[in-house]
């Protein structure tokens, strides 16, 4: 872990004390998911708090809980998956048939994201599933269904490709199937 630190360090990102046990239990109990080990590892370590890159805003601050950073990108996915279903004619087909009526298409959509592996966010755009909780959750890239991608086989790889320019997925990591996003990656690419 503390080489992909240093690796962030040289980069230009901040660092401030990892969490604390009580601080990230106090994330989950908030936000209703559990950090997958290998992001829990690197949270307590060093909590990621700035960069030089031109983004307005890139970590999300797990020490400040009420931060609306945090709460704009938990709600990101499904923001943009209901922005699709409203104006680019989306639909899943684990959705059933899809109603004519776009306010039933939207609740069957938000009952099926519900059920979805929430989606942690850990830079920018970028996500990690927090289930299964084990090490090695793909990260994705997302914007919208239309912009949609894998952008890390894990955390490690991850770090590698946004941060070192390594190619995506020089390391031939085999990606961990992720229920309800696989479907919507596939949709996408």
């Amino acid at each position: 872990m503390n080489k992909l630190i240093n690796l962030l360090k040289d980069r230009g990102i901040k660092f401030d004390l990892g969490l604390t046990n009580e601080e990230l239990k106090a994330a989950e109990n908030k936000y209703h998911f559990r950090f997958p080990p290998d992001l829990r590892e690197f949270l307590s370590t060093a909590l990621p708090i700035d960069s030089n890159l031109k983004s307005k805003r890139s970590f999300p601050n797990w020490r400040n809980l009420d931060d609306p950073y945090i709460k704009k990108m938990l709600s990101w996915p499904v923001d943009g998956l209901k922005f699709d279903v409203e104006n680019n004619d989306f639909w899943l087909k684990s959705l059933g048939n899809k109603p004519k009526n776009k306010t039933e298409q939207l609740e069957r959509l938000t009952k099926a994201f519900l059920k979805a592996p929430k989606l942690i966010p850990i830079f920018s755009h970028r996500f990690i599933p927090a289930e299964p909780c084990e090490s090695g959750n793909p990260i994705l890239s997302f914007y919208q269904p239309g912009d949609v991608i894998y952008y890390g086989a894990d955390l490690e790889d991850y770090f590698l490709t946004e941060f070192n320019k390594q190619k995506w997925m020089s390391s031939n990591k085999k990606l961990k199937r992720i229920q309800f996003w696989d479907e919507v990656l596939g949709y996408a690419g």
